[in-house]
């Protein structure tokens, strides 16, 4: 077990020691069975933080996202956390004037993460297999930037479905509807 634990702290080490040598403007850190952002993380990257635009950490343990962490990456422009344990977001998250894209899939939301409704700039959210059953309609349709909003496998209430062009501006994708049972 500890063997197993210092294999997978060495191969974060290694993937933020490549992001700040080489200067990427990347961090990936997906399938590192994170419970939380490495804090020792903060300090390595502190040079680079600016320039990172990219952050995978897809398919992990995470349950939650610190204000930390939004307020260090504030450049980022696409977000990857698909595959945690997370059900909400900091409001920190409306910090990020830059984030066009963002992953939340298969996570354990029971609300749409309304920080998101004030992030200007995104253009596409993945909410596909959450909780999800209601939906802001009104926050999501003043979002200027919005292109895609995927609701897919999640039990979205039938006023969701109503919303078609040109209500909304922007492609919702939802999985089809059950037929109703005959009785």
């Amino acid at each position: 077990m500890q063997k197993r634990m210092g294999e997978a702290v060495a191969r974060v080490a290694r993937k933020v020691n490549d992001t700040v040598e080489n200067k990427t403007d990347s961090l990936d850190l997906a399938n590192c069975k994170l419970m939380t952002f490495p804090v020792g993380i903060y300090k390595a990257m502190r040079s680079v933080t600016e320039g990172i635009h990219r952050i995978s950490l897809a398919n992990n343990e995470l349950k939650s996202l610190t204000s930390r962490f939004v307020t260090t990456f504030s450049q980022l422009r696409e977000l990857n956390l698909a595959g945690n344990y997370l059900h909400r977001l900091p409001e920190e998250v409306t910090s990020l004037l830059h984030l066009r894209a963002i992953n939340l899939s298969r996570n354990r939301f029971r609300h749409f993460p309304e920080p998101l409704a004030a992030v200007t700039a995104l253009e596409t959210i993945d909410l596909e297999e959450n909780e999800i059953a209601e939906v802001p309609v009104e926050k999501l349709a003043t979002m200027a930037s919005l292109r895609s909003l995927n609701l897919r496998a999640n039990p979205v209430g039938p006023e969701v479905r109503l919303l078609v062009r040109p209500l909304v501006p922007f492609d919702l994708l939802l999985s089809p509807e059950e037929p109703v049972p005959k009785a």
